[in-house]
């Protein structure tokens, strides 16, 4: 009986898990916890647009998304639900501020000012959200609080890729979309 040649074996890559340094791209949706245990309807989602990406190990995400993802690889899949001091915070009380309109940034189709509404405003960081608690006709009232503080929140994730970052991307200490640098 003749022997059956060997079938060459082939070294399949293992896959990066996410770690220091790494460019993780993921999808996510993300609702509220409400105090009776329930969840609210989906409050933000990436579906229908690119990945967002960042840069592990940078504080580029929140601390209680950053270290849930940690040790994940591309396919993965995971829900999570962060309390205030994993994700934005607790609200601070001493965080509303009186704004000349003219200073807000506001996106053309901007409906009518009013509380609720979500802004940005310029501030030492860069531009930030904040939300609208009253509204005159040259001065808002917003709150600096993010809109999220104060809130568990629940996040659905699919962890779509993971890289190396480039040694650009650790300098700049966040991740670079596709194209390379754009700041």
């Amino acid at each position: 009986m003749a022997r059956k040649p060997k079938e060459p074996t082939q070294t399949v890559p293992a896959a990066l898990t996410i770690g220091a340094d790494c460019v993780v791209a993921f999808h996510y949706k993300l609702c509220e916890v409400l105090p009776d245990g329930s969840k609210s309807g989906w409050l933000e989602q990436s579906e229908g647009r690119q990945p967002l990406l960042y840069l592990h190990g940078h504080a580029n995400v929140i601390a209680g998304l950053e270290q849930a993802m940690a040790g994940k690889k591309a396919g993965d899949s995971l829900e999570i639900t962060l309390a205030p001091e994993e994700a934005y915070g607790p609200r601070r009380s001493n965080s509303i501020i009186r704004v000349p309109i003219k200073h807000l940034h506001l996106p053309t189709e901007q409906k009518p000012l009013m509380p609720g509404v979500i802004v940005g405003v310029q501030t030492d960081q860069g531009v930030r959200s904040a939300l609208i608690v009253k509204a005159g006709r040259f001065n808002v009232d917003i709150d600096t609080n993010h809109p999220f503080a104060g809130r568990t929140l629940h996040y659905s994730l699919d962890i779509v890729e993971v890289r190396k970052a480039t040694p650009m991307e650790i300098t700049h200490r966040h991740a670079h979309g596709a194209g390379g640098h754009h700041h």
